[in-house]
């Protein structure tokens, strides 16, 4: 288990861009692979849990090249994956399992997959039951409950669901099953949920119709795209989050995703006094992008309810590390979410930082962090989870002392250069 070890800083300057978006990346290949042509993606992320749905479409016969950051796959369609010759391994990534589980419900064969122990331990039934609906056999333990799942698919049909819980991961496993079902598939009860798989789908010629609360997805040939994968907002918020914490800090982040369904983070910070400045913003691509300039600022706490949860949930962690330098309380609600992602976020985030002096509290949907709060350095876990680790590394720059954070590993599942980038803004 490797270690980092992190002081108080004096101050973050300088430029930079952070690797490119991972849900986006997982998608242009996964995409490109059901697409007829070959599809071109610069910007691509090359981290633990993207090569994980690499390797499993290797495993299904799809050919890729990754030169640098230019990824080209070229395109089998539904009727072209083979029938893999092993179980295949998502390793750490929930993106993977789930929406890969969407196209296997529509190929004619069988298929196990599996994945590590924070997978298998993931619920899995929100993709296992609408799956069933529309035809395809699944099964897992626990009656499907849990991975490892075993699919036979082919014969789909379309469907009317309504979702449970909002989650771009079922909703895309979905709309990639219904791309290759008979009839019209209806999603509904998505409330502001990430919609890269639509954006991609539509580009890429899906039959494919997105209003309040509902989708429409019909059978669609899809056809091969060259496109630019913008900065990852997830990465490029751990700098913003350094910067507005530690005084006298500037940095400039270069062509960051700013998806509204996945940049609520940028809103929440700002209405609690930050200073995040948008810069050069475009929309005339794939995906909404531009420059982000963030410095250091005097915080006050917030209230984050249940409908705001979707366009930050990957962020949380991280605002309950701003929170603790604000003053007064923060709250945040409707997020019980979190305790099924990489690890219980929320038991994990109030843990860990409670070694280090914050006065936080766990609520069964969120928590509640008063501040201002004087954090001293403390051994720390990662808990396996890239995102906790990386909130504990800013939460160590506003800290006394030294902080040692332990399970370090985790972070190359999406981030694998985040120390050398932290160490030039700190240089």
């Amino acid at each position: 288990m490797s270690e980092m070890r992190l002081e108080k800083a004096s101050r973050l300057r300088g430029e930079l861009r952070v690797p490119g978006d991972k849900s986006i990346s997982h998608r242009i290949a996964l995409l490109g692979a059901l697409a007829d042509g070959t599809s071109q993606a610069s910007g691509f992320l090359d981290s633990l849990d993207t090569r994980s749905t690499l390797e499993a479409l290797t495993a299904l016969g799809v050919s890729w090249s990754l030169q640098g950051d230019v990824l080209e796959v070229e395109g089998k369609g539904y009727q072209g994956l083979r029938e893999p010759g092993d179980v295949i391994d998502v390793g750490n990534s929930g993106t993977t399992i789930r929406l890969l589980s969407g196209i296997l419900a529509a190929c004619p064969f069988f298929c196990v997959l599996t994945g590590d122990g924070s997978i298998r331990r993931r619920p899995m039934l929100r993709i296992v039951e609408p799956l069933r609906k529309m035809g395809a056999v699944v099964e897992g333990r626990k009656g499907g409950e849990l991975a490892p799942l075993a699919i036979r698919g082919g014969g789909l049909r379309g469907i009317d669901f309504t979702m449970p819980v909002p989650s771009a991961q079922v909703k895309s496993a979905l709309i990639l099953a219904a791309l290759a079902a008979e009839g019209t598939t209806a999603i509904r009860g998505d409330r502001g949920s990430r919609d890269h798989t639509e954006r991609m789908a539509r580009r890429m010629g899906a039959d494919l119709e997105v209003s309040e609360g509902l989708i429409l997805v019909r059978p669609s040939t899809l056809k091969a795209v060259k496109t630019e994968v913008p900065g990852d907002f997830s990465s490029a918020s751990f700098f913003m989050a350094a910067a507005v914490l530690v005084p006298s800090s500037e940095v400039y982040l270069r062509d960051v995703g700013l998806n509204p369904t996945r940049a609520g983070f940028l809103g929440v910070i700002n209405s609690m006094g930050a200073m995040v400045m948008e810069e050069g913003y475009r929309s005339e691509d794939l995906e909404p992008r531009g420059n982000l300039m963030a410095r250091g600022a005097s915080l006050r706490g917030v209230e984050v309810e249940g409908w705001r949860v979707p366009s930050l949930i990957d962020e949380l962690p991280l605002l309950a590390v701003v929170a603790t330098q604000a003053q007064g309380e923060t709250r945040v609600r409707g997020a019980a979410e979190l305790r099924h992602k990489e690890s219980d976020r929320i038991r994990a985030v109030v843990e860990e930082l409670r070694k280090m002096g914050a006065d936080i509290a766990e609520e069964s949907d969120g928590f509640t962090v008063r501040g201002k709060t004087r954090l001293r350095g403390a051994r720390v876990y990662s808990h396996g989870d890239h995102r906790i680790a990386m909130s504990l590394a800013v939460a160590a720059l506003c800290a006394e002392g030294e902080t040692i954070i332990e399970g370090w590993e985790c972070v190359d599942i999406s981030y694998p250069g985040f120390a050398e980038d932290l160490a030039a803004l700190l240089g």
